[in-house]
């Protein structure tokens, strides 16, 4: 399959269209208008939206991820990485993930590294299959912003 793989900006009418349709399906308590306003404050902050479209010019799948300096080394962090349903198995994640590494190379990172929920098997059963190992846990504490109000975090990860 033929795919073209392009880095979006917020500032892009395809960032609506076709990046958030695909972020929100993995994270459903994410409004447009929290997306926009996530994609607008996480891309100052570093981070990278990248889509992979067919030949057709439909988005199939979207990375998003940073390259971090940690006390671990240089990495690229995949914040979210999520394929439209219809096309998995199909080679568009596992294409992806390889323009990711060769990224991560390039900037000379020394892993590539995400969180996946406990309960999202198929994805583990991705992210093994590209030889990833389960190396931490990662622990969360959701907190009440200050005054009381607001939305609550969204769990789904």
């Amino acid at each position: 399959m033929e795919l073209t793989v392009v880095d979006l900006t917020p500032d892009q009418p395809a960032m609506m269209s076709d990046v958030a349709p695909l972020i929100r399906g993995l994270r459903p308590g994410l409004t447009a208008l929290g997306f926009r306003e996530f994609a607008a404050e996480a891309h100052l902050q570093g981070l990278v939206f990248t889509a992979a479209y067919d030949g057709g010019g439909r988005c199939l799948a979207v990375a998003a991820h940073r390259v971090l300096a940690t006390s671990r080394g240089r990495l690229l962090f995949v914040d979210d990485l999520v394929t439209r349903p219809e096309a998995r198995s199909g080679g568009v994640g596992a294409r992806l993930m390889a323009e990711l590494e060769a990224r991560a190379r390039d900037a000379g990172c020394v892993r590539i590294e995400l969180d996946s929920g406990v309960s999202n098997h198929g994805a583990h059963r991705f992210y093994h299959a590209r030889r990833m190992s389960i190396a931490a846990l990662h622990f969360v504490r959701d907190l009440v912003p200050a005054g009381g109000g607001g939305a609550q975090p969204d769990r789904a990860t």
